[in-house]
């Protein structure tokens, strides 16, 4: 009985028939319901008057045996008068004619159920034909209009019985064991219109290559923001499947691929960009606390809707290109207006400069000066160059939120102070360095003075080595360092006056990592610090490429990058922080660091800005010898990183001010940093291959890598 579908219609001047039902009549546990008269009155009123043939065609009886229910209808040609004489002018009664005889298939019961609904409601369809392999679940009775009587039954199955209950004469077929390389021609030979709503990606791309094959549109809602997909395959026997968003792979090859390979092509599909924001922000929440993709009832109608007119179009031969269009309903009712009488950029990037010719030394420390890293690679300074000097000033107009105090700037400056004096020393000159308090125009300078001779040639060595420091943001292996690395790297800090604290052990890498992850989340939720984060962030073709982060130095994989288009949209973020959600968000800073072979913390005595400079100095001199001894460097700039007090903290974030004092406070407590130390930046090591890409200067081409 569980796969029983149909309604068994029985005539009564068919002595079989009237044998049969007269047998039901007489079981007590068969319930009759009699309401052909009042059919027959509601017949006789339309307007303009039935003809006689019709009016007098003999009733049937359809016997439901999964209801144990007869019910008396109308016989077939006045059942369907009747029941469509709302449609109407709206669908003229030669239309619905032509519509008759379109045979419809569709792929997959959960949104699917609705459109096959829709299309036998509308008369829009003379057969249908359901496959679906799996069971109603108590879940699905969010969307799909079934009962927790159907609970384990077929979903395929309960959409026929549904339609049987509509309609007793329509024809349906159900494939309960969905569709398969085998099972495919079948279903499809004979076929006018294919409706697909599988879940399985592999699956979407089976039913339409067979469907191409024979010249079959396919047609496809995705509940979530209206999107509707039309494939033309009976007019563009070549178009690729899913408008090539797939690339050349079949089904073969897709069933092969891991979930995560899926993920990339899966959000390409459904155009996970511009997803509506509830829709984008809970893509980011499945397997964490979402179990699965979420569906409402509405945006289901919605989409049997568009598929509704659709199937319509192609039917009648009415225009209906291949393409994709989104029918948002919030976002319409956003334009809600009164009634009255009554349309990324990617231009080329523009063609960086050639590196600054090093003609004197002048030029060459200033070039070096203008190489180091900065937070998002914003250059926060302004580089003047003199007859005998060199000045590093720090710029507050190039400067974000989190440079809290211009404390990030100042560590750029003199992680550009002490590559002048690189440069510098290589050029046979040593230099004196000053830092000068200054205003609101330039908070800090560092004048870099030189002098021929008497130089250091302990810098001098580094000057190569300063030209390959790059950011290496690869995941990388851990790896334990060495005692000679750990001095190394230990000295390099302590020669430029300030202080390395280097986590090597497991479990306070783990702890870390929580800590930063919990600071990237709180990023991702403040909407300023979210715009600014993907402010700093280029895209290939950028009009800007010479400040910022190269997207592609972030060494993402393909899904990660897909994501990365529902991450930068400030309303998912808002979605996110409202359901206290988001958790995820600091996955991959969490997975980073947790694998390192190291976490550097540089810290310096004092507040002021020439002493976060000095750090900064330390800071570059620790990445190259670092990068000297093998590793990959990553600086990590958490939220809290620069914050001093209270009121610094709620700037930073509002609603999560308290949650970064208690981060700072537990970062700090873990890396053993007394009262008077102050944070410099914070040091990813590990073993990893070269970067894919470096990031550029101002007026420069291709250089090193930046801070972020």
């Amino acid at each position: 009985m569980t796969d029983v579908h149909t309604a068994t219609v029985f005539d009564t001047t068919i002595p079989g028939d009237a044998a049969r039902l007269a047998e039901l009549r007489r079981d007590p546990g068969t319930e009759i319901v009699d309401t052909v008269a009042q059919q027959r009155a509601e017949l006789a009123a339309l307007r303009p008057a039935v003809a006689a043939d019709i009016a007098e065609e003999p009733p049937r009886w359809a016997y439901y045996p999964w209801r144990r229910t007869v019910a008396a209808v109308l016989g077939p040609r006045a059942y369907r008068l009747l029941r469509l004489d709302r449609n109407r002018n709206l669908i003229a009664p030669d239309e619905l004619d032509v519509l008759a005889r379109l045979r419809v298939g569709v792929v997959g019961l959960s949104v699917g159920h609705a459109i096959a609904h829709t299309l036998a409601t509308q008369g829009l369809c003379g057969e249908l034909r359901l496959a679906d392999f799996d069971q109603i679940d108590l879940s699905n009775l969010n969307r799909v209009p079934a009962t927790v009587l159907d609970v384990g039954v077929n979903k395929a199955v309960v959409c026929a019985r549904r339609l049987a209950e509509l309609d007793p004469y329509l024809p349906v077929t159900v494939e309960p064991a969905g569709l398969t390389a085998d099972t495919v021609d079948g279903f499809l030979d004979g076929l006018d219109v294919l409706v697909e709503e599988c879940d399985s990606l592999d699956a979407k791309v089976l039913v339409r290559t067979a469907a191409r094959a024979r010249g079959i549109p396919v047609l496809m809602a995705t509940s979530s923001g209206g999107l509707l997909d039309v494939e033309r395959f009976d007019a563009e026997p070549t178009r690729p499947v899913l408008h090539g968003l797939l690339g050349d792979i079949d089904a073969a090859q897709l069933a092969g691929l891991s979930t995560k390979e899926k993920v990339p092509r899966v959000l390409r599909v459904i155009d996970a960009a511009t997803l509506p924001s509830r829709m984008a922000a809970s893509l980011v929440e499945v397997g964490s606390t979402l179990t699965t993709w979420p569906q409402l009832s509405s945006e289901v109608a919605v989409g049997a809707a568009s598929v509704a007119e659709a199937v319509r179009r192609i039917g009648l031969g009415e225009p209906l290109p291949s393409g994709r269009v989104r029918i948002d309903i919030p976002a319409l009712l956003d334009g809600i207006t009164e009634p009255e009488d009554q349309g990324r950029p990617q231009d080329a990037a523009p063609a960086g400069r050639g590196p600054r010719p090093a003609e004197d030394v002048i030029a060459a420390v200033a070039d070096a000066a203008g190489r180091a890293p900065s937070g998002g690679n914003s250059q926060p300074w302004r580089i003047e160059e003199r007859p005998d000097a060199v000045s590093i000033h720090l710029d507050p107009a190039l400067t974000s939120a989190m440079d809290v105090g211009f404390r990030g700037s100042a560590v750029a400056v003199g992680a550009a102070v002490f590559n002048a004096r690189v440069a510098a020393a290589a050029r046979g000159h040593r230099a004196h360095v000053e830092f000068r308090a200054g205003d609101e125009r330039y908070p800090l300078s560092a004048d870099v003075t030189l002098a021929a001779g008497d130089h250091d040639p302990r810098l001098a060595g580094l000057f190569d080595a300063m030209r390959r420091r790059e950011t290496n943001r690869h995941q990388g292996t851990r790896t334990a360092l060495e005692d000679r690395t750990v001095a190394a790297l230990t000295a390099a800090a302590e020669t430029e006056g300030a202080r390395l604290r280097l986590l090597t052990d497991p479990q306070d890498l783990s702890g870390a990592a929580s800590l930063l992850s919990a600071a990237d989340r709180i990023r991702y939720l403040t909407p300023m610090l979210h715009a600014q984060m993907f402010d700093e962030l280029r895209w290939p073709g950028d009009p800007r490429p010479d400040t910022g982060i190269d997207v592609r130095s972030l060494e993402l994989d393909d899904a990660d990058v897909v994501l990365l288009d529902i991450l930068r949209r400030g309303d998912v973020m808002d979605h996110l922080a409202r359901w206290d959600a988001g958790g995820a968000l600091g996955e991959d800073s969490f997975t980073k660091v947790a694998a390192a072979a190291a976490l550097g913390v540089v810290t310096v005595e004092g507040r002021s800005l020439a002493d976060y400079a000095r750090a900064g100095s330390a800071v570059e001199a620790v990445w190259i010898e670092a990068q000297e001894q093998g590793l990959g460097v990553q600086p990590v700039s958490p939220v809290f990183l620069y914050a001093t007090d209270r009121q610094e903290f709620t700037a930073l974030s509002p609603r999560f001010a308290d949650a970064l004092v208690d981060l700072q406070y537990t970062f700090r407590k873990l890396v053993s940093a007394h009262a008077e130390e102050s944070l410099a930046l914070v040091l990813r090591l590990s073993r990893a291959p070269s970067p894919s890409v470096t990031s550029r200067r101002r007026g420069e081409g291709e250089h090193s890598s930046p801070m972020t």
